[in-house]
């Protein structure tokens, strides 16, 4: 794990770089996982800038910086719910994804939010089922007219009687749906 890796809140004009994050993510690493057709349906090339960048204005995502570069990021919404979970494609097994999740539990935590859910691709599940996560649902949605299956993962937070899991992500999974 990177000692010089900070976690912090998105800026203003990162949206191209986090767009760099997410491509590479889903092109270099989901492709184990996907098909070609998935894959370019998912993280097309030349997508509107405007439109990602609104998206990212909204959902205020936390990055992983390291030596000054973009290498990953994911939100935590005010229900529980993470829409965004992606480290670059050049920098995967680095532990990056495990301290954008102790993050986000850090936070969740803080913020008092008992329960996290995500609809998470088969490329991430086992990083979430590290932390607890367990499947609810499988699913099949579809982008561009191509299904891209995933997962509704869920993982309940006790804040009092936590098992320490993780380096202090505090947590403890049932799989129960969100209030």
């Amino acid at each position: 794990m990177h000692s010089n890796l900070k976690i912090r809140r998105y800026l203003p004009g990162e949206e191209p770089a986090l767009y760099a994050v997410h491509y590479s993510a889903i092109h270099l690493v989901a492709r184990r996982d996907y098909s070609a057709e998935q894959i370019w349906a998912w993280a097309p090339y030349g997508v509107d800038m405007q439109q990602w960048a609104r998206r990212i204005r909204d959902i205020n995502p936390f990055v992983a910086e390291l030596s000054g570069e973009l290498v990953g990021y994911a939100d935590l919404q005010g229900r529980g719910y993470i829409e965004h979970f992606f480290v670059s494609g050049k920098h995967p097994g680095q532990g990056i994804g495990t301290r954008l999740m102790q993050h986000l539990l850090q936070e969740a935590r803080a913020r008092g939010i008992a329960e996290l859910r995500s609809d998470v691709s088969r490329t991430a599940q086992p990083l979430f089922e590290r932390f607890g996560f367990t499947v609810v649902e499988l699913r099949s949605p579809t982008r561009r007219g191509v299904v891209i299956p995933n997962a509704l993962m869920c993982c309940s937070l006790h804040l009092e009687a936590a098992v320490e899991i993780h380096a202090g992500a505090l947590h403890r999974c049932t799989g129960g749906a969100a209030e």
